[in-house]
């Protein structure tokens, strides 16, 4: 009797383990919720430096390309103090069929301990045929409530889930890593061991993902390309190296 019994409960158990073994999944993923608070030693950041997918060296620039849309990097020669902590001044200029569309002027720093980067807000220049029409997205850190995200890990680990931006009503941009195995080939070269990211926003739907390249950064955001890099420290070569 016992024994049939237990026949019943094991058959049982078989037809409902993949619904178990779903769950138990979730609930795994459950376990790294999005991180949105962030305690760096403010002394320890520095707004000159690099990670092995981020650079935050003065000149470097990165050159994005899909059909007639660009998209260029640039870390500038300038710094500005936010939220207590001098920043690096990171331009993004994006232009459309040949005409400028935004221009926002980032501002980050870096751990010089863990490399992990930091990002403090954002200026924003919204174009409309050749004119600043608004500044939707700007915000910076310790303003309206605003508080710093993380821009990129040092270490990024598959499942890392973090907010890059925390400004409550106008930004909560966030990135979770789905790899660090990705292989990305463009019209001049193949890159392996990309790290992706799949991004979304605690405010707005839709996502995107975006490729890093080891010793390179950003290569792939959403259709465009890397096409090109101006770095000094690579004595100005402005083709993939």
């Amino acid at each position: 009797m016992k024994r049939r019994v237990l026949l019943v409960n094991l058959t049982a158990l078989a037809l409902t383990l993949p619904i178990i073994i779903r769950a138990a999944g979730e609930a795994g993923k459950e376990e790294h919720p999005w991180c949105d608070s962030f305690s760096p030693y403010k002394a320890d950041l520095s707004d000159t430096g690099k990670n092995p997918y981020f650079f935050l060296w003065p000149g470097y620039r990165l050159f994005l390309q899909h059909e007639k849309e660009t998209l260029v990097i640039s870390v500038l020669n300038e710094t500005k103090v936010v939220d207590g902590v001098k920043t690096r001044v990171v331009e993004e200029r994006k232009m459309k069929d040949g005409k400028l569309i935004e221009v926002s002027r980032n501002y980050l720093a870096t751990s010089r301990t863990t490399g992990d980067v930091y990002y403090f807000g954002e200026d924003v220049d919204i174009y409309e045929n050749g004119k600043v029409s608004s500044h939707k997205g700007t915000w910076l850190a310790g303003v309206n409530s605003a508080r710093f995200g993380l821009m990129m890990p040092g270490r990024p680990t598959v499942g890392d889930r973090y907010y890059q931006e925390v400004a409550p009503a106008v930004a909560m941009d966030r990135a979770e890593v789905i790899s660090l195995t990705e292989t990305l080939t463009t019209p001049t070269k193949m890159f392996e061991r990309c790290l992706r990211t799949h991004e979304t926003s605690g405010l707005r739907s839709g996502a995107e993902d975006k490729l890093y390249a080891p010793d390179v950064g950003l290569i792939k955001d959403g259709n465009l390309v890397l096409t090109g890099i101006d770095c000094p420290l690579c004595k100005g070569m402005k083709v993939i190296p």
